[in-house]
């Protein structure tokens, strides 16, 4: 059996950039289609694309003509960072045409019937996609600061039950695109505001950790504090976190309930997947972005500094990539371990 073909909504982009460096060489996937706006339509993609990623354009994409997502195209799997203010549209009407599209973009995070979904923490959720009326199916990753949270606090509620939280963000400039922020407005600088941010994790995280029911996805029923910040770091996310809990964890309990954290998708061959989805740091001074943030092919959530609260329960800090695990990187996941379970054969 051949590769399947996929493409790439929002190629020219950072996010798009990202995909196609990951989907290079993949023994899944293969590329067929690179959809893009109107302006860079019938060009080929290195005349189109600003390039700003840390390794070269493959050879593979160079030439390949940029097409909108209205026209003929090959691929039924679609990864999409498309800019918010197109992407509801644009997926609807691939769904509605019978493809698969694994969205980056918020407009589809919340529709009931649509799962933001991490195969390590709430794979059952895929199921609640059989209940969308297209021919296909839209799927979505989280807000990237989210995504790491979540990843953090899914094996702690299943045990002990999260009753409360505030989680205050570092968030990486690459987060915000390109060109991003200004270099005079983050330089030297904390911008303590981040549109839209603190509602997202607020509201996203408590349906990620959710359960699934006749259907239905019902909300996890703990209560979310949010700070999000900007800062002058490129890439990695840190977040620190106080955890009200229903059942009182020892810190060690935590400490070895997240080191211990596994599931199947370490066990299914999936070229995204980290081999340890938790990595837990015993140093008093990490995780920290510059050293951490690519282990483990950037697919890795880093928790430090795990200690007992004088508020709530337990404090701890999170790391991870935002560009890779938190867009991506976690997208791909999706699409492999989707792959893997036959979720995809009546698409492809």
């Amino acid at each position: 059996m051949g590769k399947v073909k996929v493409g790439v909504l929002g190629a020219t982009g950072t996010v798009g950039q990202k995909f196609i460096t990951l989907l290079k060489d993949h023994p899944f996937f293969d590329i067929t289609d690179l959809v893009a706006s109107e302006r860079s339509k019938g060009k080929i993609y290195k005349e189109a694309c600003s390039w700003k990623q840390e390794v070269d354009m493959p050879e593979q994409v160079k030439n390949m003509s940029v097409k909108s997502y209205d026209e003929h195209l090959e691929a039924k799997i679609f990864f999409s960072g498309l800019d918010a203010n197109v992407a509801g549209e644009i997926e609807t009407y691939l769904a509605e045409k019978g493809c698969v599209v694994i969205s980056n973009s918020k407009n589809h995070r919340m529709d009931v019937d649509v799962p933001i979904s991490i195969p390590e923490i709430n794979p059952e959720h895929f199921e609640v996609c059989k209940h969308q009326k297209s021919k296909g199916f839209i799927v979505t990753n989280s807000n990237c600061s989210t995504m790491f949270l979540a990843i953090a606090l899914a094996p702690l509620h299943k045990k002990f039950g999260i009753e409360k939280l505030i989680v205050s963000t570092m968030q990486a400039v690459s987060g915000a695109g390109y060109p991003g922020v200004p270099s005079l407005d983050i330089l030297g600088n904390v911008v303590p505001f981040i549109g839209g941010e603190e509602e997202k994790i607020q509201i996203e995280l408590k349906k990620m950790l959710g359960t699934y029911k006749d259907g239905k996805i019902v909300d996890a029923d703990f209560v979310v504090s949010a700070h999000c910040n900007r800062v002058a770091v490129i890439d990695g996310h840190t977040e620190t976190v106080s955890i009200l809990f229903k059942n009182k964890p020892t810190v060690e309990q935590v400490k070895e309930i997240l080191a211990n954290f596994k599931t199947e998708v370490q066990d299914m061959d999936l070229p995204m997947s980290p081999e340890k989805p938790i990595v837990v740091m015993e140093e008093e001074n990490r995780p920290q972005p510059r050293f951490d943030v690519l282990k483990h092919k950037g697919m890795a959530t880093f928790v430090g500094r795990i200690r007992k609260c004088p508020v709530f329960d337990i404090k701890m800090v999170v790391l991870g990539h935002n560009t890779i695990r938190g867009a991506a990187g976690a997208a791909i996941l999706n699409a492999e371990y989707m792959y893997k379970k036959g979720l995809l054969k009546d698409i492809i």
